[in-house]
């Protein structure tokens, strides 16, 4: 982490609004010059109106202290310009792994991004679901959920603490959680705690098995994510297209239409009641370009609406 002065704000972030459907927006890096520095100057050359960042290594168990005056600028550019910000926790966590060591470093890795996730403001922190390694009974691995990740979001107290969101993987190996009804025994070990949501990667889901692609199959998978979970757990949506087919379990992002997923779907989840509120996050290639252009391509998407206005299920 970058720990020279902490730089002014970008000059121009988008204004607040009024009210918008979804916020649309990316991952946006801060190793260079920090959150604001670099972090909110890539959401604004790319026209972000969200964002998520990391707060540490995401392939490291370092857990690095922030600067209370860098914070506090990040937190206050976000609250000024309307962006709402979240915090991706490392790929390394997984409570469900048959090391002691790391569970006991994935609890200290989960506590932090929380508490610098306060810190900065966000609404949310992703973690992965993670799996049940060493060929461990599923019910095992979930034992090991509740008994350390229940805690940590009983130290959810504060108004301003963010929400803890867990991100179904694209189903590789022994996963606890890929199709969205794999988070039923997940909410369940965890009490359906009421600081608990859902971040749903499309690529993730199309992976898993959820034909997004097919006629209706958005519809038909944010209907299912809603008949498990119910309606207000969906608080994030990592907007990607697949490199690969539906159900190959491959985690390979593509850039919005330009994958097996296509153009359709990503249209069709703006007009989803689960949807309304919920921020875009892209996780595409390309670097700031593709970013740029895979966030006007979802603006686009989010101005037209499926129906006519004034027809029943218009988003207008």
């Amino acid at each position: 982490m970058n720990r020279g002065a902490v730089p002014d704000p970008p000059a121009r972030l988008p204004d607040p609004p009024a009210r918008r459907r979804n916020p649309v927006g990316g991952h946006v890096p801060v190793a260079a010059r920090g959150l604001v520095g670099t972090g909110l100057a890539h959401a604004r050359e790319t026209g972000a109106e969200t964002v998520q960042v990391f707060v540490a290594n995401p392939r490291g168990w370092a857990t690095p202290s922030g600067r209370p005056e860098e914070d506090e600028a990040f937190r206050t550019a976000c609250a000024d310009g309307g962006i709402p910000a979240y915090v991706h926790a490392p790929y390394l966590i997984n409570f469900g792994s048959h090391s002691e060591a790391t569970v006991e470093r994935s609890v200290e890795s989960l506590r932090h991004s929380l508490r610098r996730g306060r810190a900065i403001g966000a609404l949310g922190v992703v973690v992965h679901t993670g799996s049940a390694t060493g060929g461990r009974p599923r019910e095992a691995a979930y034992a090991q959920i509740r008994e350390h990740m229940l805690p940590l979001l009983d130290e959810l107290t504060h108004d301003d603490d963010p929400f803890l969101l867990l991100e179904p993987t694209a189903g590789q190996g022994a996963s606890l959680c890929s199709l969205v009804t794999d988070l039923a025994p997940y909410f369940e070990r965890l009490d359906a705690h009421p600081r608990l949501g859902v971040c749903l990667d499309t690529c993730h889901a199309f992976a898993a098995g959820h034909d997004l692609a097919a006629p209706g199959g958005m519809k038909e998978t944010l209907d299912l994510l809603v008949d498990t979970v119910g309606g207000s757990r969906l608080r994030l949506i990592h907007a990607n297209d697949s490199k690969d087919v539906a159900g190959a379990h491959k985690d390979r992002h593509e850039n919005i239409g330009s994958g097996h997923i296509g153009p359709g779907p990503f249209a069709e989840l703006f007009s989803h009641p689960a949807t309304e509120g919920v921020p875009l996050v892209i996780e595409t290639p390309g670097g700031k370009d593709g970013h740029a252009a895979d966030v006007a391509r979802l603006k686009e998407m989010r101005a037209v609406p499926e129906y006519p206005p004034g027809v029943p299920g218009s988003v207008l």
